[in-house]
């Protein structure tokens, strides 16, 4: 039990408050839409604004961009919203290298379209309405980050 409490240092009612607000406002999205709120749409889509090459200019890209970029400015505010009333006031910070997080995020955006969808489009909507293939692709997911997790750490115990 302590080194599940290890895990959460700053407990763990905000990791179930959070799961709880996203699942709701997914499937409020949905119920009241019909709509699914992946986000590796709403990058495509608001990329159809500004890039004219084909892949960004397909009908369910163009046709649904306005309403994806309300989704995720929505986003946005409400993380901003809850910085600046329950967040810390300092701003988080990272000690990773910048060429890491650029690297780790090209990787992150290939995947998602290799995968046809990220980890918020498979792992929160396909689940939730019971998608075989995102099934797969959250497995798929899991596996390799457990994967990585244990080799980055087998790699660098011992390492100050």
């Amino acid at each position: 039990m302590n080194s599940l409490l290890s895990l959460l240092p700053h407990g763990w009612q905000h990791y179930l408050l959070g799961g709880l607000l996203i699942g709701s406002g997914v499937g409020l999205l949905f119920v009241f839409t019909g709509r699914v709120g992946g986000m590796s749409t709403v990058f495509s889509s608001t990329w159809s604004f500004v890039v004219q090459r084909p892949f960004f200019q397909q009908a369910r890209f163009v046709g649904s961009r306005g309403w994806r970029l309300v989704y995720a400015v929505g986003l946005v505010v409400g993380a901003l919203v809850w910085w600046v009333t329950l967040g810390q006031q300092a701003p988080q910070t990272t000690g990773v290298p910048i060429w890491q997080l650029l690297a780790g995020g090209f990787l992150v955006g290939y995947g998602a379209r290799l995968g046809n969808g990220c980890t918020s489009g498979h792992g929160i909507c396909g689940l939730g309405s019971l998608q075989l293939p995102s099934l797969y692709a959250v497995l798929t997911f899991m596996a390799t980050a457990f994967i990585t997790a244990n080799l980055l750490a087998t790699l660098t115990r011992g390492q100050p």
